[in-house]
């Protein structure tokens, strides 16, 4: 429930719609609620309306997470996960962007891809093309996927180590700062129509990059996008990615329970990024992941809530656990209490949910189930538009964040009760803007409020690849 916030220190948000291309996301089972429509994700219409009400409304973009496998580490088995629809079938997220990027002219779309399974100068045309076809309003989540079933199915035994695929990730960065900021001039293009020249041959090079994971000669097949590198959001916690992020992302996402939860590593990362990296700490905006569940008053957000409890999946939630875990919480009995187990991972993991939340006199299993049954592995506000406010004024002030994802229990219900109920509650306050900065802009125009603002900022390491129009070769190189 929502608690009572301070009044000083307000920001104005940034929020996304926090979604996915499946059925109930983060509220496993609520597809069977009468008035969700999440199963509906295999319809291009589905996601051109969402875009269109969430642009109605000014949210800054549309976060689109992504898996490459099943959940099957709960009862060593993908049964739970197909049977419940635990974010399983799940579609690919980049099909859609264009057709929601048609029907609006300026919410963002960040869009998940791992940099694990798929060679680098492939992923440059496509997010090029996208980036294109969108007018600059893409982003990028990029993450190095974690599911062993992901990598049984594209090529792998198991999953690389996870430093390793941190190792990884930094050379495949490097190699698309270089297909996508350096490659091409700004001005390559000239369409001379008299002389028959499409684009000045002097103004392409090769990247002829030589690492340890790719090798690509180069140039890129794609000429210079609005944004060229599309706006970069990442999610990691680990010290590797922590290290990555201070490093590449001008957004971060956290899922954490608690403000407590996430503040040090929030606050971790952007102080790498200005002693390390030379960047502005403040430029790396952070997101936390929130379920709000809204009534006009406190005790219809409850009767919601009490609702949609009952269309939850536990079998769905443990395989999600499992997933996020690696925990299989079927080897222990319905009242165990998980806390008091042999296995440290275990009864770390437990404690960590049991510390922030409402004391529960024991915690099972089923306990851990509808903990994440309804808003997976973030916090769930239910309560009156102020409440929900409250709340999360609360974490911009406990763990400094900028904004939120939001996720939703019922599709689009959770999203229509936002807008209706919470969004004139946060522009009362002056939390939320009442339109884009930049209407029409790049996402990245819009993200930092900053016409003009389409490339990545001069103190992101992206700059430094940036072939401008101003520039020689010669005076441009090619950072290593």
């Amino acid at each position: 429930m929502a608690n009572q916030a301070p009044a000083q220190g307000r920001k104005s948000l940034i929020l996304n719609a926090f979604v996915m291309m499946c059925s109930g996301h983060q509220s496993p089972g609520l597809w069977r609620h009468p008035d969700d429509r999440s199963h509906k994700f295999d319809e291009t219409n589905h996601w051109v309306e969402l875009a269109k009400l969430l642009e109605s409304a000014k949210f800054h973009g549309i976060f689109i997470a992504d898996v490459l496998g099943g959940y099957d580490v709960y009862k060593k088995s993908l049964l739970p996960a197909i049977v419940s629809g635990a974010q399983w079938p799940v579609t690919e997220p980049l099909a859609v962007v264009p057709a929601m990027a048609a029907a609006t002219t300026s919410i963002g779309f960040g869009v998940t891809i791992s940099t694990t399974y798929e060679q680098p100068y492939h992923l440059a045309r496509r997010i090029s093309t996208i980036d294109h076809l969108t007018k600059g309003r893409l982003g990028w989540n990029i993450v190095t996927s974690y599911l062993d079933s992901a990598a049984k199915n594209l090529g792998r035994r198991e999953q690389l180590d996870h430093d390793e695929r941190y190792a990884q990730a930094e050379e495949y960065m490097s190699v698309l700062y270089k297909l996508l900021q350096a490659s091409w001039r700004d001005d390559a293009v000239i369409l001379d129509r008299e002389r028959g020249i499409y684009t000045d041959p002097a103004l392409v090079r090769e990247i002829n990059h030589e690492g340890k994971y790719y090798s690509v000669p180069g140039p890129h097949i794609v000429h210079p996008s609005p944004q060229r590198t599309p706006l970069l959001l990442q999610a990691g916690a680990s010290k590797s990615g922590k290290l990555f992020a201070a490093q590449h992302a001008e957004a971060i996402f956290t899922s954490a329970h608690a403000p407590a939860a996430c503040k040090k590593n929030i606050a971790e990362i952007r102080q790498t990024a200005r002693d390390v990296f030379g960047r502005d700490p403040s430029s790396i905006k952070v997101l936390a992941l929130v379920t709000p569940i809204l009534g006009e008053t406190e005790a219809e957000a409850l009767a919601k809530y009490n609702d949609y409890k009952q269309y939850a999946s536990l079998e769905g939630a443990l395989s999600l656990f499992g997933g996020w875990t690696g925990i299989d919480l079927s080897a222990y009995g319905d009242d165990e209490e998980l806390r008091e187990v042999e296995s440290n991972a275990v009864r770390s993991t437990v404690e960590a949910y049991a510390r922030f939340s409402p004391a529960n006199s024991k915690w099972t299993k089923h306990t851990v189930a509808e903990h994440v049954s309804l808003g997976g592995n973030g916090p769930l506000f239910v309560g009156t538009p102020a409440q929900v406010a409250d709340s999360l004024e609360i974490w911009v002030q406990e763990a400094d964040v900028d904004g939120f994802n939001l996720a939703y229990a019922v599709f689009p219900q959770t999203f229509q009760d936002i807008i209706e109920l919470l969004l004139p509650e946060l522009r009362r306050r002056g939390l939320f803007w009442e339109d884009y900065a930049v209407p029409g802009g790049t996402y990245r125009e819009n993200f930092y409020k900053t016409p003009g603002q389409s490339h990545p900022r001069s103190d992101h390491i992206a700059s430094k690849f940036h072939w401008r129009a101003d520039a020689t070769a010669a005076d441009s190189g090619i950072p290593e």
